[in-house]
């Protein structure tokens, strides 16, 4: 038997990055403030440089299998050749039917609410949450399992109604009929290695409806003209038709979320909903305080991770944990895919955020430049301004004086905002890969790997 080659131990991935990685010790974004202040104080004692302690044997494992890749990490952060690791490929079954089950779940009796709540399934996205979910659902196959936990349910469990069909009125002539619910829609599946199940397939579907919604709702707040390289849905059916389709598309993601019969995944999906609109509501300021002349803070960088967690990484992280609770993971493994798609989260957002400095609108399939015409001060940004103070008054008047914006831009690209954003990113990629360490080898726990180096290297 011809043995795979496989990816050294995870927690190597990335040394080839500037910043070391720093043990978090949370799971919930308040804790996100600590996350940060820790970092911040051993960066600045570092300067963005450290090695690691050995403490133990496996430790010392990892390091030597670190550097066996260290250069050929390296040259995948700065571009170079791949490492023949395809994510996509390796949850192509599943992946194929995806915008066609979404399409589905999202049928309407109204044409017009069914032509807008289907609008940006048409453009070809990126689907990475989706994608995540499904890389995650694989790898935790493998992991170890919960004694006792409640059976998955079967695919047609998840496409069964669990009130009457006639209480319901729910009219999708894009589903075909459910079947009323019976003792038997909660046969067991049988599960085997390298299996994901028809519940984790909803579950990526969930988590990109939730990711729509949001689409919808944020363009209609940014006043958007352009998503996917098409026109934004606000500009194509206007403001209230975009947001009731927002509406509805978190409707069916709810009924889909409750039919995969599983306490806690409600519990998390609904609680990434109330996270999207609490990180919104913190978008409405720069600071904490918003201020009118603010003074640069620490607790500045610290306010807007934390919204980046609710508005970006909560989707992603929860979904993550959801995937591997679904699989009937145990704790470890639970904690573990929340921590991966916690930290790949923020990595995520933190290069959509430099990206918008660096890229053309062409490029983006979306307006460049965008978030200091909203009046936002993303990392670029913050970091300028802790050696830049004439950025304060900037910032607290949201850019909205004439030249604002141009003379905001200009400084963040005279200065280092833009390195120190992606070094932060790479040291939550790092995070990110860390996390997910103690996984057996499988192609799907490299492809979420290679997921964590392709956040870094995206262009778009």
């Amino acid at each position: 038997m011809q043995a795979r080659i496989r990816r050294p131990a995870a927690s190597a991935m990335l040394q080839a990055g500037r910043i070391h990685r720093i043990q978090t010790p949370s799971l919930c974004s308040q804790c996100v403030a600590l996350d940060f202040r820790i970092r911040h104080q051993t960066q600045q004692r570092a300067g963005y440089h450290s090695t690691r302690k050995n403490s133990s044997a496996w430790a010392a494992a990892v390091n030597v299998a670190g550097n066996m890749v260290q250069n050929a990490v390296s040259r995948a952060i700065k571009g170079g050749p791949d490492m023949h690791v395809d994510p996509l490929r390796i949850v192509a079954k599943e992946m194929k039917f995806l915008t066609g089950n979404i399409r589905k779940l999202l049928g309407s009796g109204h044409p017009s609410l069914d032509r807008a709540a289907k609008y940006y399934t048409q453009a070809e996205g990126k689907h990475v949450r989706p994608l995540i979910v499904l890389l995650m659902s694989r790898a935790t196959s493998y992991c170890p399992k919960t004694p006792g936990r409640q059976v998955p349910p079967t695919l047609t469990a998840i496409n069964t109604s669990i009130s009457p069909s006639a209480v319901l009125s729910d009219i999708n002539p894009s589903a075909t009929p459910l079947p009323e619910p019976t003792a038997t829609t909660a046969i067991p599946t049988p599960q085997g290695p390298d299996e994901i199940l028809p519940s984790q397939r909803r579950l990526a579907e969930i988590t990109e409806l939730i990711h729509t919604a949001s689409l919808l709702h944020d363009d209609v707040i940014d006043h958007s003209v352009a998503r996917r390289g098409s026109p934004s849905a606000n500009l194509e059916f206007g403001n209230k038709m975009a947001v009731l389709a927002g509406d509805f598309l978190l409707g069916r993601a709810s009924v889909a979320l409750a039919r995969l019969r599983d306490a806690e995944v409600i519990e998390l999906l609904a609680t990434v909903i109330a996270n999207l609109v609490e990180g919104e509501f913190m978008q409405l300021k720069n600071t904490s305080a918003d201020e009118r002349n603010p003074v640069y803070k620490d607790e500045t960088m610290t306010y807007y991770l934390q919204k980046t967690y609710l508005k970006t990484a909560s989707l992603i992280s929860k979904s993550c944990r959801a995937a591997a609770l679904l699989g009937g993971s145990d704790n470890a493994t639970v904690e573990a895919a929340y921590l991966y798609g916690k930290n790949l989260g923020l990595a995520f957002q933190l290069v959509d955020d430099l990206l918008d400095y660096t890229r053309s609108e062409q490029e983006l399939g979306k307006p460049a430049g965008a978030d200091l015409e909203l009046g936002l001060a993303t990392a670029p940004l913050l970091f300028a301004w802790k050696t830049m103070p004439e950025l304060g008054a900037l910032v607290g008047r949201k850019f909205a004086e004439e030249g604002d914006v141009e003379r905001a831009r200009n400084l963040v690209l005279q200065s280092d905002g833009i390195e120190q954003t992606r070094a932060l990113a790479e040291d939550y990629a790092q995070q990110a890969i860390n996390a997910i360490a103690p996984f057996p080898d499988s192609e799907a726990k490299d492809g979420l790997i290679e997921m964590a180096i392709k956040s870094l290297k995206r262009n778009k």
